[in-house]
């Protein structure tokens, strides 16, 4: 028997792709399989954890539970995309670096497009506004402090003592 299969044209990072895929496929799969865009990490593949999390036209989305036929026609944003090259970070992913946000770096990527997110739609963010936007991530190893304190110095210009 053959799967269901169905052409999909979206762009990533601005670049467009057009693939044939089965009907079954995972956007977190097709990202980083067919696309390899590997900075979209699967956690726990039922949409708790938030590592996958990337943007669908610009909205966070847990890419683990959308389909990538789903996808079709979207503009999708993975981690890859925040910087501007390889070689620079983002100053989001350098507030990260600079206040530990990160130990194991598993949810990072899940973390970073939500807090990006976030700032797209709100100028200045509370540091309650921070942590209910990333209340749908899950970390195992930072305690959170260091994400929030993050977010809040690119958000505010709030630099906190590390």
């Amino acid at each position: 028997m053959t799967p269901d299969r169905h052409t999909v044209a979206l762009t990533v990072n601005g670049a467009p792709f057009k693939r044939t895929v089965e009907g079954r496929l995972l956007l977190s799969d097709f990202l980083r399989h067919d696309l390899e865009f590997t900075g979209t990490h699967v956690g726990c593949e039922h949409g708790v954890c938030g590592s996958c999390t990337v943007l669908v036209d610009g909205n966070p989305t847990r890419s683990c539970l959308m389909l990538a036929v789903q996808a079709d026609g979207h503009a999708i944003e993975t981690v890859e995309g925040l910087a501007p090259d390889a070689a620079t970070l983002s100053p989001l992913q350098a507030a990260f670096r600079k206040h530990h946000a990160l130990q194991c770096g598993y949810c990072t990527p899940g973390f970073l497009m939500t807090a990006s997110a976030l700032l797209r739609v709100t100028e200045h963010p509370s540091r309650l506004e921070i942590k209910e936007a990333l209340s749908g991530n899950l970390c195992r190893c930072t305690g959170y402090s260091g994400i929030v304190d993050a977010v809040d110095e690119i958000a505010n210009g709030k630099p906190n003592a590390v």
